[in-house]
């Protein structure tokens, strides 16, 4: 789903919902889930767009959702997932607590993990969007994608590539959280000490599965 399109000189950009496109990778990876793997529920660890998304596809299906959410999520975010049904376990803001958090309640519940962006699953669903747009607008020839965890990425990338090789995928972060663009100069996976940003969706690193 697109929240708005611009097309200049043949060039068509298109920016995402970030919203809509969690729920497709979310949604992906519940109903891949067959019943004896669905039966405990599911974990992730989320500042909120994945964590609420996940909340719903397993209420849809009718199973526990256990979401890890750092303290200094949004508000809003917060009350998304407990709309949905999601069951909230709080975490220290940092990458490691939020880990470590969802690891203890796998423990405990037997629920299954689904990483909030490296994961196939969630890589898969996020690529339905290239099938739409270059269903739609096959002239598409850039795409411009936001990257954090980088699972959006990935999945339009790889399903964008297979439609047309030539297309340009271009990825935007905020210059105080810019580990993508690092870890390209490096040819490793860079995580920063420090991230400066308001964008609490971009602050997450790069995964095996995504670099």
């Amino acid at each position: 789903m697109l929240s708005e399109g611009v097309l200049i000189k043949g060039h068509c950009f298109m920016q995402f919902i970030r919203g809509a496109f969690k729920f497709r990778g979310a949604c992906n990876a519940i109903y891949s889930l067959d019943d004896d793997q669905a039966v405990n529920g599911v974990v992730t660890h989320s500042s909120g767009n994945h964590a609420a998304a996940l909340a719903l596809a397993a209420k849809l299906r009718g199973i526990p959702a256990y979401i890890v959410i750092p303290k200094n999520a949004p508000k809003c975010k917060v009350e998304n997932v407990k709309r949905y049904g999601g069951q909230v376990i709080w975490s220290e803001p940092s990458m490691h607590s939020r880990e470590d958090t969802a690891n203890k309640v796998l423990q405990d519940t037997g629920a299954v993990l689904i990483h909030p962006y490296n994961d196939g699953r969630i890589i898969s669903g996020q690529g339905t969007i290239s099938l739409e747009l270059l269903e739609q607008a096959s002239e598409i020839d850039t795409l411009i994608v936001p990257i954090s965890g980088g699972g959006l990425i990935s999945g339009v990338a790889l399903a964008a590539k297979a439609i047309n090789p030539a297309i340009r995928i271009l990825a935007a972060e905020p210059m105080g959280a810019d580990d993508a663009f690092q870890s390209k100069v490096n040819g490793r996976i860079t995580k920063l000490s420090e991230v400066n940003t308001i964008a609490d969706g971009l602050r997450a690193f790069l995964g095996d599965l995504t670099w």
